[in-house]
């Protein structure tokens, strides 16, 4: 392996992990073009959503790209996601080589940005300094490994752990600085996923909104995901309604009335029948269907079933727990966590890499 590689990818390694904490659930990757042995620029992807480090860093390169050699930690991307193909971008550039320190793991790219390089006559060559990058990006790598989405679950709860009263009202726990950083949570992730009774009681939109509460029309607006083993769903719920923008996916079981399932199709959503596992949808297999549809990461918004059953499956990556300084109290009060429970402390679940921030009057607990 030339040691001139490995100096660049070095520099590459560098820049990536400038960008550790600002790109999750995404990896960090650092990209550095060099021309006739100088660097003509250097960057790394800055935040999650944000132009990725090769664009950044041709950007600043421009004409001096052409018959260059681009270093990147990571395989660059050939599908579109929160951004265009990398891939396209480095072809019109006319960079010669490219030096990438390991494959994507993501099935969506791995190996195929690769192959479209060559196809368009770029040199490649791989596996320059792959253990580094490899221990940089662990966590994303693993992920991949799993086969299945980054889940994030969002909480917004009363001091004693309510997220509705006993009648059922839940507006609003949270103050109005909560909700809107809830909202911008929104536009990190793929998808937002909630449990039917979410949907039969609250009637949410699960979009991107601006102040003035109308979805962002400008802006790509998540998938919407009803975890509805029944299909009780109704099809004039706002998720299918015009202030409602976007994708709708609901999971079911072969059990659903298909009079129920022409009816949703009917509204334009995409019915997708899991295995059942006891009395409600297997998740584990309902998340490795999402995975093949390109859904790298789930924003879960309730409720307190769909939550708890996604604890007691170890599927949560994330926690994201709004503290409101309000008592609701009452034994028949909805709590953010339900199902059945540890019967001993011990057998709770422990969070890790816990911070807590002040939002307005709330507290966010981040695990």
């Amino acid at each position: 392996m030339s040691s001139i590689h490995k100096r660049f990818m070095r520099l590459a390694l560098s820049e990536a992990s400038k960008a550790k904490k600002n790109t999750e659930p995404n990896p960090a990757v650092g990209c550095v073009i060099v021309n006739k042995d100088r660097i003509v620029a250097k960057a790394f992807h800055a935040k999650f959503g944000g132009p990725h480090a090769e664009v950044l860093a041709l950007n600043k390169a421009r004409d001096k790209a052409k018959g260059a050699i681009l270093y990147v930690t990571l395989e660059p991307c050939c599908h579109f996601g929160k951004t265009p193909p990398c891939t396209e971008r480095i072809i019109k550039s006319g960079i010669k080589t490219v030096v990438a320190a390991i494959a994507d793991p993501n099935p969506a790219n791995s190996g195929k940005g690769f192959k479209i390089l060559r196809k368009n006559g770029i040199k490649v060559i791989s596996g320059v300094l792959g253990e580094e990058a490899a221990r940089l990006n662990k966590e994303f790598i693993e992920r991949m490994k799993r086969k299945r989405p980054f889940i994030t679950v969002k909480i917004a709860q009363s001091l004693d752990g309510k997220i509705a009263t006993k009648t059922g009202d839940s507006k609003w726990i949270s103050s109005s600085s909560s909700r809107r950083l809830a909202n911008k949570l929104r536009s990190k992730n793929d998808a937002i996923m909630v449990g039917i009774n979410t949907i039969l009681k609250d009637d949410p939109r699960l979009t991107i909104r601006n102040s003035n509460g109308k979805a962002r029309i400008a802006q790509k607006q998540p998938t919407k995901i009803v975890v509805d083993s029944l299909l009780k769903t109704p099809p004039d719920a706002r998720i299918f309604t015009n202030s409602s923008i976007g994708k709708v996916i609901i999971a079911t079981t072969k059990i659903a009335p298909k009079a129920n399932e022409r009816l949703l199709k009917e509204k334009g959503a995409e019915i997708l029948c899991i295995s059942k596992d006891q009395n409600s949808i297997n998740l584990k297999d309902l998340m490795r269907e999402l995975a093949k549809r390109g859904i790298a990461n789930i924003l879960v918004e309730g409720g307190g079933e769909l939550i708890a059953s996604l604890f007691e499956e170890r599927l949560v990556d994330k926690l994201n727990l709004f503290i409101a300084p309000i008592i609701i109290g009452g034994r028949d009060a909805i709590t953010s966590v339900e199902g059945s429970g540890s019967e001993m402390v011990k057998e709770a679940l422990r969070l890790n890499k816990v911070e807590v921030k002040k939002i307005g009057r709330d507290l966010l607990l981040e695990a």
